[in-house]
């Protein structure tokens, strides 16, 4: 059953566009120039109850101003919409209090309070029960190991535990549907990892429904079996993380040193392949998979390799050639 339902949704802004100088200022005063920017283009996508989605796309392709519309925080300029039934920017309190959106460069825990301040806050915003608050409270701070910090200002808490008590706070009214905006931004890789593991146990004892957008191809390789990738306010893709990736992953990378320095030329004959990076020791090629044994070959009996490392192409290079092309010329 579907919880989230977007069909053709559309999200425009009009920007002022200012000329340079003084001379621009005062022309602006008589004649403004505006430009639609198309932020969210005719995007339809549904998500059934208890799906982690992967939403991802480069800076500007339209994830964060999606999440804000499905949330309520934005109006849309068309479309239709519906979360758990309800029209999110209908604001409803009903809607309100079964949803919860975290962005990862935004807080909202009180900073000079120590976090347990806030909790308590939004235990009566929320109007939750005390038993249920108290049992809610008590499993999220086991699992994010929060007991020792819940009573420290927040303003005197790393990083990572800043996040943490952000998640608990947008999660003690155990709400049906998630978003997640960039939750493991700025973190080191120990606390992205803590964080992933928490996501993924609150999916799964809640079979809360989650998007999570993320720069950190981690984040999505652990958590997201389905993506939908958006770019230029347009989604052209949206289905198993695994499709694409046996899509577009049709090369391997080939990563050989040398025992003395090269040229970059003396490789010209090496056709089949591309030099992604080079160095006059070290020299990494891209060459389509079914050709990667007879460059191997080639290049152990032509040049004096010394090693020779073969790997499949990363999640984020196969991302990053979904947004911007391949050429393999």
């Amino acid at each position: 059953m579907a919880v989230i339902e977007v069909s053709n949704l559309k999200k425009y802004y009009q920007v002022f566009q200012k000329e340079p100088g003084l001379a621009g200022s005062i022309k602006s005063l008589f004649k403004r120039k505006y430009e639609t920017v198309k932020a969210v283009d005719d995007v339809s996508f549904s998500i059934d109850a208890g799906e982690l989605v992967g939403f991802i796309g480069p800076n500007g392709a339209g994830k964060t101003t999606t999440l804000k519309v499905l949330s309520g925080l934005l109006y849309p300029t068309a479309g239709q919409v519906s979360v758990l039934g309800y029209t999110p920017f209908d604001r409803k309190p009903a809607f309100q209090k079964q949803f919860s959106l975290v962005m990862g460069q935004k807080n909202q825990l009180w900073w000079d309070l120590p976090a347990l301040d806030s909790f308590l806050l939004n235990k009566e915003i929320y109007e939750v029960p005390r038993v249920q608050f108290d049992q809610t409270f008590a499993d999220l701070v086991t699992m994010l190991d929060l007991t020792k910090v819940i009573k420290v200002q927040v303003r005197k808490l790393s990083l990572g535990q800043r996040m943490k008590c952000e998640l608990v706070a947008a999660l003690l009214h155990q709400p049906k549907v998630l978003f997640l905006d960039e939750p493991t931004i700025g973190l080191d890789v120990v606390m992205q990892q803590k964080i992933r593991e928490f996501i993924k146990d609150y999916n799964q004892k809640y079979q809360a429904t989650i998007i999570l957008t993320s720069h950190y191809m981690d984040d999505v390789k652990e958590l997201c079996d389905r993506v939908i990738i958006i770019d230029k306010g347009k989604i052209f893709f949206d289905g198993k993380l695994s499709e694409i990736i046996k899509k577009y992953a049709d090369r391997k990378t080939l990563e050989v040193v040398f025992d003395r320095p090269m040229e970059k030329k003396s490789f010209a004959t090496i056709r089949a392949a591309k030099i992604k990076t080079f160095t006059p020791k070290r020299t990494v090629f891209t060459v389509k998979r079914e050709k990667v044994n007879q460059i191997a070959a080639e290049l152990l009996k032509s040049f004096p390799v010394v090693d020779l490392n073969i790997t499949e192409s990363s999640i984020e290079d196969i991302i990053r050639e979904v947004f911007t092309g391949r050429d393999f010329s």
